[in-house]
């Protein structure tokens, strides 16, 4: 299959072209508008370094030492030192794919013409980026504001030739030699670009924009887990009928009861023993899912909405305007992305936390109306999924705690010149955990509850729950049976979810989920 090709224009970008580059390895090409554009901002940038006037990023020094002129002959050392200087991040290195979104944001943002580097300049980001080489970046280095420093220093260094990035091959090597082998030039840096190739929240927005897109396919997959924990449960769909969810119109919650309403389409388990064990109504865990899982989507939605402006914007400090100033101003400040950032992780705990109570309704035979207790073949002698839900309860735990806000914390710096910072990126370093351990919360929730609906011997599940049941079988994810080693079983369940697997053994069945 040809590899995906990505031209990037004046106009920004979209997600899944990040999410292409990102993760697909998709090649990067530049528009014809955005060449255009590169060279005229790049026109009136130096026609300023001709001017005495100081102009800040150009003929400046930067943040608390912007107030000093820098003559011609040191605005290229000027531009090289503001790299290697703010290359000083710390720590583990950050997967490959938040490198490689943050390499192609910044492209994004350069190719907007509104940075004034130069367009060979921004063909060698683009060149790198398809060559597949990945600088090195370190955990630990940015604030937010302004923008990603250091994760972006650490990039720009690599265009520069120096430090050390990985190959396609992922071996690291230094980058000098990567970019040799691939015949690229390393740049030699001119007035402002250095510092435009490290002023933007490109981090952090890559990573919001890759969480989007996992979350998505992880509320999908929860609304299953909760529509089988239902059905195991023997409880009630009436709860999800479409005129209960219309009088209350948030839209989340109405797409989360018409997913689980599909999945249970034809169960002969749903409120089949409310007589034998009377009920007037199912647990909160159960009940109120699309009430819990529908405002984790609206906050997706919110979320998505600031992603396509910041997508859209050009984020620089100082910015080339087309009437040909160049102005100083605070856009590269992360609070927009922060603040969504860190409200998806309140989200996305929560929905694990309720996951967990249904999984535990499951084990516990006081409230399972019949299940086993643990869902164990010889309770007693088998220990059946007691652990699998401590697991799950730690990964709810840890949930809670990385849904402590970053963005509102602050922390000077600069000589107090950047009084005021975002700590955007610790607020999606956070959310990607966050997103992993959501997946395998949802799928202990899936383990149980396949499990607990094959103990329900006599009961016909849903024509969904069977395609589901069939389909993690067939992934290595055993069924009832005498204890065994349950790690194995545990991973390829998180493998199921995570690669989307879930969702597409319900779709064919129920139509595509909402």
């Amino acid at each position: 299959m040809d590899m995906q090709t990505v031209v990037l224009g004046t106009t920004g970008t979209t997600a899944e072209d990040v999410v292409a580059v990102a993760r697909h390895n998709a090649r990067v090409e530049l528009g014809e508008d955005a060449v255009t554009a590169l060279a005229a901002a790049r026109e009136i940038v130096d026609a300023l370094a001709a001017k005495p006037e100081p102009v800040y990023g150009v003929s400046t020094g930067f943040g608390a030492l912007a107030t000093r002129h820098i003559g011609p002959d040191l605005r290229a050392a000027l531009q090289r030192n503001i790299v290697r200087s703010h290359a000083a991040g710390m720590g583990p290195r950050v997967e490959r794919e938040v490198v490689r979104a943050l390499m192609f944001l910044r492209l994004k943002t350069v190719c907007s013409g509104h940075t004034g580097v130069r367009p060979e300049v921004a063909q060698t980001m683009a060149d790198v980026l398809n060559a597949g080489i990945t600088p090195v970046v370190h955990e630990y280095g940015s604030l937010g504001c302004s923008g990603d420093l250091a994760p972006l220093s650490h990039c720009a260094l690599t265009l520069m030739g120096e430090g050390e990035a990985e190959g396609p091959d992922g071996e690291l090597k230094p980058a000098g030699e990567l970019l040799a082998a691939h015949g690229i030039t390393p740049v030699e840096l001119r007035e402002k670009e250095g510092l435009a190739l490290l002023n933007g929240t490109d981090g952090m927005l890559g990573m919001l924009v890759m969480a989007l897109a996992d979350l998505d396919t992880l509320y999908k997959s929860a609304d299953i887990t909760a529509a089988l924990s239902l059905e195991a449960l023997l409880g009630t769909a009436k709860v999800l009928a479409p005129e209960l969810h219309a009088i209350r119109p948030h839209p989340g919650q109405a797409a989360s009861a018409a997913n689980m309403l599909a999945v249970l389409a034809g169960s002969g388990l749903t409120g089949h023993h409310q007589d034998d064990a009377p009920r007037v109504q199912d647990a909160y865990s159960v009940r109120c899912a699309p009430q819990v899982a529908g405002a984790g989507r609206d906050t997706l939605s919110h979320a998505r909405t600031v992603a396509e402006r910041e997508l859209a914007s050009a984020v620089d400090n100082p910015v080339v305007l087309p009437d040909g100033r160049v102005e100083s101003n605070g856009n590269f400040h992360g609070a927009p992305v922060a603040y969504v950032l860190d409200f998806l992780a309140i989200a996305a705990a929560d929905l694990g936390s309720i996951a967990e109570r249904r999984t535990d309704r499951l084990l516990d035979k006081n409230r399972s109306h019949g299940l086993p207790p643990f869902l164990a073949d010889d309770a007693g002698v088998d220990s059946g999924l007691m652990i699998a839900q401590y697991t799950q309860a730690a990964l709810v735990s840890e949930m809670k705690r990385l849904a402590v806000p970053a963005s509102a914390d602050s922390i000077p710096s600069s000589a107090m010149q950047e009084d005021h910072v975002s700590m955007g990126w610790s607020a999606a370093r956070k959310l990607r955990t966050a997103v992993g351990n959501l997946g395998r919360i949802i799928a202990v929730e899936l383990y149980a509850a396949t499990r607990a609906i094959e103990l329900r011997e006599g009961l016909t599940p849903a024509p969904a729950s069977r395609a589901v049941i069939e389909a993690v079988r067939k992934a290595g994810v055993e069924g009832p049976g005498p204890d065994r080693y349950l790690a194995p079983d545990l991973a390829a369940a998180d493998t199921f979810v995570r690669e989307g697997r879930l969702v597409a053994a319900v779709e064919p069945v129920t139509g595509p989920l909402a």
